[in-house]
């Protein structure tokens, strides 16, 4: 592999070793790299990274629950072929000006080999990965329409993000690198914190990342706090000039952090949180 192709991690993305490995590797094997990891690990901007840092354009493909995979290679307009024949018009002697062509289409097609980023496949149907194995093996699909073949120029490098929100199929997972983002250590999130905001005082930090993780803790949460909330959070505390001691004080009034709205999303854990604090303050009594 050149050092065009390899992956090192970026000047605002800390990567660890694990991680630039199964990137280096699903580029190496040509198979799509499936990243998995609670939402705000950084998935999807991973793709992007990677993307700049490798000089290479990036198509974006978002899935959605009502998202198909024929969208990925093209749509046939036939109610508006219909519609121009009822008119008169001339465009319909040409079936191609009513086929739309999808993201894997556009990546198929592109001069210099991009990176498509197929995001947040779980949220599909089942069935689509496995309507999707034979185009991202062969690298390439048929038009029946226009009766063309569509083949890559170049392979593009397939990035595939997953919240495992559901299981994906085995036969699609058989063709994929696979590569779980655990959520980062204190050490970890310590280097990404530095890269958003650098100079962050020591004891706001130490605060702010101890108060972060006890609530990751919290038994029963619904939705645990992630990087980038973290991230948003410790922006807020700064803008608001909150001192470190705010978010170590033992007055157990005081039951939740300062601009906890960043980190906690909803009233569920909110009540959660509130009555484990409730709890600890009666058997302190």
């Amino acid at each position: 592999m050149t050092e065009q192709t390899r992956f090192e991690g970026t000047d605002t993305y800390v990567a660890t070793e694990d991680l630039m490995v199964a990137v280096n590797a699903a580029i190496t094997l040509e198979r799509p790299l499936l990243i998995k990891g609670e939402p705000g690990t950084g998935k999807t901007v991973l793709a992007h990274e990677v993307a700049r840092a490798l000089n290479k354009p990036i198509i974006e493909w978002h899935v959605k629950s009502t998202t198909k995979a024929q969208q990925g290679l093209y749509e046939y307009d036939a109610i508006s072929r219909l519609r121009d024949g009822q008119l008169g018009d001339e465009r319909v002697r040409d079936i191609g000006n009513y086929i739309e062509k999808g993201k894997l289409w556009e990546a198929f097609e592109a001069d210099n080999s991009p990176l498509l980023l197929i995001d947040e496949i779980d949220k599909a149907d089942i069935e689509f990965p496995n309507d999707l194995l034979l185009e991202l093996d062969r690298m390439e699909f048929h038009v029946y329409e226009t009766k063309q073949t569509i083949k890559a120029k170049q392979r593009p490098i397939v990035f595939i993000t997953s919240n495992n929100e559901k299981e994906l199929p085995d036969a699609f997972l058989r063709r994929c690198f696979f590569h779980y983002i655990r959520f980062p250590e204190e050490d970890t999130m310590t280097e990404i914190i530095d890269v958003h905001h650098p100079g962050l005082k020591k004891n706001l930090l130490r605060e702010a990342l101890s108060v972060f993780y006890e609530i990751r803790e919290v038994p029963g949460l619904k939705k645990k706090p992630s990087t980038s909330e973290l991230l948003d959070w410790i922006k807020l505390l700064v803008a608001e000039d909150i001192p470190p001691e705010a978010l170590k004080s033992k007055d157990m009034k005081v039951i939740l952090p300062p601009l906890y709205g960043a980190l906690i999303k909803n009233e569920q854990d909110v009540h959660q949180f509130e009555r484990l604090i409730f709890m600890a303050k009666r058997q302190n009594n």
